[in-house]
């Protein structure tokens, strides 16, 4: 008896362990400001009560409105400099802000792509008008996550690295680290995970999953060369939105975060964001 209570103690306490660890490591924030506009520096209310740092945007010149950028697991704000400075040369306000344990937000324990949805529902909350939305891989996730919850305001969606199921992605995610990591850790996380937030919480907050019900311009970036997120991730999802007005573009020399390297990137977004312009006149 001493001996199945030991081991199932030290099971719990791996379970645990590895469960943390993968939520807090590790953070690489990446140290870009915005050269464009004028810039509003500023900290905003969180779901939990916490803050949330964000930069506004605003062109020089005539608004034609406002972008939404989220940046994905480990990064900051500053990750998305590079993409919003496009948006900022087509005239657009752009806002940018670090979820929370990220960059100079508020701290909290336990992140996941659920959170950054209620951080960007903060964001959304906070500029209070119809805005573009954007997001890197966990961001993207929260992106839609955010535009199910409030499809009034989310006029079009930018998902670059994004995925289709949730814990598909985890455990390929899990297996990019390292092959035996995921073999072996992978399915304990996991199993941590339904243990705590229920069994049927990750496909339930599935992007493929709410994509159903959402109706609205889809434009999917992607890298070829992704290891975290195959290309067959953003197929799936791309298929899961069903409506005449989803674009992809997939960059064949990009990996997970460097689609907007490419130079043919400029171009498609700039495309795809004079479509929308066009069908909303």
């Amino acid at each position: 008896m001493i001996w199945l209570l030991s081991l199932t103690s030290f099971l719990v306490l791996l379970w645990w362990g590895l469960y943390l660890l993968v939520h807090r490591w590790p953070r690489k924030p990446i140290d870009e400001r915005p050269d464009w506009g004028r810039c509003i520096d500023t900290f905003i209310p969180a779901a939990d009560g916490g803050y949330l740092e964000v930069w506004r945007v605003i062109p020089e010149g005539s608004n034609k409105g406002t972008v939404v950028l989220a940046h994905g697991w480990s990064r900051n704000r500053g990750r998305m400099v590079r993409r919003a400075r496009l948006f900022g040369e087509l005239g657009y306000t752009t806002i940018l802000h670090s979820a929370r344990d990220h960059g100079a937000s508020s701290r909290h324990p336990l992140m996941n792509a659920v959170r950054f949805g209620e951080d960007i529902e903060a964001v959304l909350e906070w500029v209070g008008e119809p805005v573009l939305l954007y997001g890197h891989s966990a961001g993207s996730a929260g992106a839609i996550l955010a535009a199910h919850r409030h499809p009034k305001q989310v006029q079009a969606l930018f998902l670059e690295a994004s995925y289709a199921d949730t814990e598909t992605a985890l455990m390929s995610l899990y297996r990019w680290v390292h092959p035996l990591f995921g073999r072996c850790c992978g399915p304990v996380i996991i199993a941590t995970t339904k243990l705590l937030h229920g069994r049927n919480r990750l496909r339930e907050f599935s992007p493929e999953v709410l994509a159903k019900d959402l109706d609205l311009p889809v434009m999917l970036i992607h890298g070829e060369r992704d290891r975290r997120f195959p290309l067959d991730y953003a197929r799936h999802l791309k298929a899961a939105f069903g409506n005449d007005f989803t674009r992809m573009f997939v960059s064949p020399t990009a990996g997970h975060s460097d689609s907007s390297l490419d130079p043919d990137y400029p171009p498609a977004v700039k495309a795809f964001v004079a479509e929308l312009e066009a069908r909303t006149v």
